[in-house]
């Protein structure tokens, strides 16, 4: 009750309290200081009338005037109250005044300047709001003016007022200078352009300036010549052209896009001629076909436009003399320019490349039918183009230049071009070459046999200084006597226009100069014999021979030796063997084979058949692998032809053994088949025996297919058991492949993603390599129950171990293959030992003229 007393004291009749006040206000009493206090009291307050909880916020303050969460949550209070009255309601003004008060103590609170000032934003007071921001700029320190700025900002754009924006913008760039792209941005909105270009110019050359946009510097160059080209008359303070050159040689891979910006900004001015020089001096220096396409683009569609607007004009204004001569004078410029653009691309292309020889002739196409262009083109292009860093061959341009003088009448003209050529330093020596060719061809074409002879005879003369034809050191002019496309022709013209003596000698003097080819060596000896030189020609040969080495000797001996047989036969068989020995000697089995084959038609023909098939032999041992076959064939057919059939046994062993497992397996049959023919069934038996260890039955069904018809008609129980047993044994060899036989049981089990445990369900723990087993054994029972039962089917014969009763059962069968054979008294009548011969009639032609009439 004391309490009560006290508080009910006159110094302050506006305080009035309730019962539930009475210990939060025992609490301020004793710490009336307290920042706790107060709030626990305010949070029990919050339900009380507005008024009341105002002058608890009051009663704290004016105690505790510096804490910050007194005055934050008593503004925030305060704005809540008058969130929803009308802006011109007084009670903003003592919000206001509210917020005035607690600057006093607050002002370095960016939080409390930010509330304040959106809360004057809201109500639309803007000099005030303005005022404020600038208030709070001052009063706050520069550390904390990041937060004041983008509101503040967003305040200056949300009213139409660019003058104050400008200035606000001004202040903040410089405290954040990387904000520009923001200001410029904002000028473009509120079309204050001119600034707006001096402000991007300012950043563009500005080495430092990193854009938050993540704009690279041409990209914020390419902006900047976009507004200043397409608002000429608004952009005044800037040099338009000199900006957009300059960023011509900044820019290098990007000038069709600035040219085509320059000439905007004259065509939007007015100045369309200037727009047109622009263009002109744009599609004669861009450098990229890129940048052409884009500069012709814009420079036709331009011309187009302006026809449209002079027509439209024409047809509005209704004049007709004076614009139809404009009009006119338009369309023709314009169909000049599009009967332009093959050559201006081309120019473009020779200012990539000026030594690119390929675009030189089409810029010479081009020109077709004006004869001083072509003229002036080519000598433009012989005088530009470095042989050495020609990209094509740089011969071809003079040639083509020659040649045009030669088309047009003027031989003497197209001979000082060759004879100028003849003197250029090439950098191939075959360049200059061709040139001395195209010289004689030249002089051919109009029939001066000796002109050409006596070029040639000069470009192959030998040089004051020698120098080897590789040596790079050397001008060409020294190095073109070893060429051997000059010599070639000359050779050729010496054989249709000069002497047999001076023909040979040119041949010699190109085997002396060891630049001959193959095909030279052959065409030299071709020359001796068509002139009856046969010795001389096997000299050519053996020249040759020596100058080359395998495999470019093998036309060479090929032709030699062909060539020899067919002249001396024969008649010099020791010399042939020699050289065939010779040819045989280091020869590669790639080219043996057909020297081998002509050796023995040698042997055959004129010499002795054990030569020949001690020929054959060695064949068989030299030639690659892949031809032993091919000549195994030939060397059993050989052998069969000459000495029989049972010659060739001792060949089939030898083939088998040495011939892959697909060839011997053909081998063994053809051989068994032959002694079949013989008779020789066990000798066939065992060679089928042999052969079925190389053939698996899975994959070489036909081999055992025609094993058992064999068996079946030659062989018996025993035999067919035997066969069975072989192959049971072979598959069981194949099987041990552990890989190749789980991928088998896989299939029958038609399981495409199983394992080798999925064969036996049930049994996880088995084994895999058992399983392999089993299932092998399983197999193998099935071949055993079916190959004797069809073997069953088809065959009778005698089993060694029946009894007499199932003799005599089989007996009475029928054979449908039995062959019935009569019973001749005579042949029942003959001894043991005599062998019956059947007597057949010789035909005549067999005897030939021996045979009497």
């Amino acid at each position: 009750m004391v309490v009560m007393a006290r508080l009910s004291r006159p110094e302050r009749p506006d305080l009035v309290f309730e019962e539930e006040d009475l210990p939060y206000e025992e609490e301020i009493m004793r710490n009336q200081f307290s920042v706790k206090c107060w709030l626990r009291y305010i949070e029990f307050k919050q339900g009380a009338p507005k008024p009341r909880l105002n002058q608890l916020y009051e009663r704290a303050l004016k105690l505790l005037p510096c804490s910050y969460k007194l005055w934050y949550r008593y503004l925030k209070a305060r704005r809540a109250q008058v969130k929803h009255r009308c802006v011109t309601d007084p009670a903003y003004e003592d919000v206001n005044n509210c917020h005035e008060r607690a600057f006093v103590f607050m002002h370095k609170m960016p939080r409390l300047w930010l509330d304040y000032c959106q809360f004057l934003m809201d109500q639309g007071r803007v000099t005030h709001t303005r005022r404020t921001f600038d208030r709070a700029l001052r009063a706050l320190p520069i550390t904390q003016h990041s937060r004041i700025w983008p509101l503040y900002l967003r305040f200056l754009r949300s009213h139409p007022l660019p003058e104050t924006a400008v200035r606000g913008y001004r202040r903040f760039l410089k405290l954040s200078p990387e904000s520009a792209e923001e200001y410029i941005e904002y000028l473009k909105s509120s079309d204050r352009l001119d600034e707006a270009a001096q402000r991007l110019a300012t950043v563009v050359n500005d080495e430092r300036f990193v854009s938050k946009a993540g704009k690279s510097n041409y990209q914020l160059w390419h902006e900047l010549c976009d507004l200043i080209s397409q608002n000429p008359d608004k952009v005044q303070s800037l040099s338009v052209d000199a900006i957009i050159r300059g960023g011509l040689t900044r820019f290098t891979d990007q000038l069709g896009k600035l040219w085509c910006s320059l000439a905007d900004y004259y065509i939007r001015s007015g100045h369309f001629e200037k727009a047109r020089d622009v263009y002109e001096e744009a599609i004669r220096t861009v450098m990229t076909v890129r940048d052409f396409t884009q500069v012709f683009d814009s420079y036709a569609q331009f011309e187009e436009s302006m026809i449209a607007a002079k027509m439209e004009t024409a047809s509005e204004l209704g004049r007709e003399e004076e614009d139809d001569v404009d009009l006119e004078l338009r369309l023709a410029r314009f169909e000049q320019l599009i009967s332009r653009r093959p050559l201006l691309l081309n120019s473009v292309l020779l200012r990539q490349n000026p030594h690119h020889v390929h675009e030189w002739h089409k810029r010479v196409a081009l020109h077709e039918g004006r004869p001083r262009e072509i003229i002036n083109t080519y000598t433009e292009a012989v005088q530009t183009v470095d042989p050495f860093k020609a990209t094509g061959k740089p011969h071809t341009l003079w040639v083509a230049f020659a040649k045009f003088y030669e088309d047009n009448g003027q031989l003497d003209d197209a001979r000082i071009i060759l004879e100028k050529a003849t003197k250029v330093s090439f950098k191939q020596v075959d360049d200059l070459a061709s040139v001395w060719c195209e010289c004689g061809e030249l002089e051919l074409r109009h029939e001066n046999y000796d002109q050409a002879l006596r070029l040639l005879r000069k470009a192959t003369a030998l040089p004051a200084r020698r120098a080897e034809y590789f040596d790079g050191s050397e001008p060409v002019q020294n190095r073109v006597y070893k060429s051997l496309k000059v010599w070639s022709m000359l050779a050729d013209l010496e054989e249709s226009l000069g002497t047999f003596q001076s023909t040979k000698a040119v041949y010699d003097r190109i085997l002396d100069l060891r630049i001959a080819t193959p095909q030279i060596v052959i065409n030299y000896a071709m020359f001796l014999e068509e002139h009856k030189y046969f010795e001389e020609s096997f000299k050519a040969y053996e020249r040759g021979i020596s100058l080359f080495k395998w495999p470019n000797v093998s036309d060479i001996w090929s032709t030699y030796l062909t060539k020899f047989i067919a002249r001396y036969g024969g008649q010099k068989l020791e010399r042939a063997r020699d050289l065939f020995e010779q040819a045989l000697d280091g020869c590669p089995p790639k080219y043996a084979k057909t020297l081998y084959l002509l050796y023995a038609q040698l042997e055959e023909e004129w010499g002795l058949a054990r030569h020949a098939m001690a020929v054959y032999e060695r064949a068989t041992r030299a030639v690659e692998p892949a031809q032993q076959y091919d000549m195994f064939n030939i060397y059993i057919k050989r052998a069969a032809e000459i000495y029989g059939v049972t010659h060739t046994r001792s060949i089939y062993q030898k083939a088998i053994e040495v011939l892959s497992d697909e060839h011997a397996r053909e081998m063994c049959l053809r051989f068994a088949d032959m002694e079949c023919k013989l008779g020789e069934i066990d000798r066939a038996r065992a060679i089928y025996s042999f052969c079925s260890q190389i053939c698996d039955p899975r994959t070489t069904g036909a081999f055992w297919q025609t094993w058992k018809d064999f068996e079946v008609r030659h062989g018996n129980e025993d035999t067919i058991r035997e066969m069975l047993r072989i192959r049971r044994s072979v598959q069981a060899t194949y099987n041990t492949q552990v890989n190749f036989m789980a991928s088998q049981m896989l299939k029958v089990t038609g399981s495409a993603t199983g394992t080798v445990s999925d064969l036996a369900p049930g049994q996880s723990g088995m084994d895999d390599m058992k399983l392999l087993e089993q299932r092998a054994e399983q197999l193998a029972a099935e071949a055993e129950q079916d190959q004797p039962s069809r073997a069953q089917s088809k065959i009778l014969f005698v089993r060694s171990d029946a009894s007499r009763e199932e003799l005599a059962q089989l007996a009475q069968q029928a054979n449908p293959e039995e062959i019935e054979l009569g019973e001749d008294e005579d042949e029942m009548d003959l001894e043991p030992n005599e062998v019956r011969l059947e007597q057949q009639s010789v035909p005549a032609a067999v005897f030939g003229s021996l045979k009497e009439d």
